[in-house]
């Protein structure tokens, strides 16, 4: 019986086979492990308004200021929500005004620093693109060269937690 990979279903079949050998070996700990030894230390919501706000200046300098950035109990991982970006309006006197926040699923206070660089470089990337079409994912990729292996690995190590 094959075991579902919820996570990789849109990667080749190879690729599912090969995470899929290591599962059943259980050695996605250890692939993680080997791939991404450090942790990170933002755990605060200042740090990590501190930490997406230097990425934006190197990058996107034009987009519109971040007003938050915070860890969220709330999203649900099993609900593919790793992170949200939302715009939110208010009417201040007699104009407009939208605030740009960005929640990250606390989840991510827990995993290796390139999978917490992934999803903020993906949420700031909807500053300027709100679709994820080539666009998206090529801003994602200019921010972080790495974007793709990366966001394979965090799917590998979602497998691996079983979440």
């Amino acid at each position: 019986m094959e075991l579902p990979l919820k996570y990789l279903q849109h990667y080749p079949a190879t690729l599912q086979d090969k995470i899929r050998q290591l599962q059943l070996q259980n050695a996605l700990g250890a692939y993680i492990a080997e791939r991404y030894p450090q942790s990170h230390a933002i755990q605060t919501d200042k740090a990590l308004y501190q930490y997406s706000n230097d990425i934006k200046q190197e990058f996107l300098r034009n987009a519109p200021q971040l007003d938050k950035v915070h860890y969220d109990n709330k999203l649900s991982i099993t609900h593919h929500a790793l992170g949200l970006n939302t715009a939110i309006s208010r009417v201040q006197g007699g104009k407009l005004k939208a605030k740009k926040e960005i929640r990250i699923s606390s989840f991510f206070k827990e995993t290796p620093a390139e999978f917490l660089r992934m999803i903020v470089v993906h949420e700031l990337a909807h500053l300027k693109e709100r679709n994820h079409d080539k666009a998206f994912y090529q801003l994602c990729q200019y921010m972080e060269p790495d974007y793709q292996q990366f966001e394979f690995d965090c799917r590998v190590y979602l497998t691996w937690k079983n979440i």
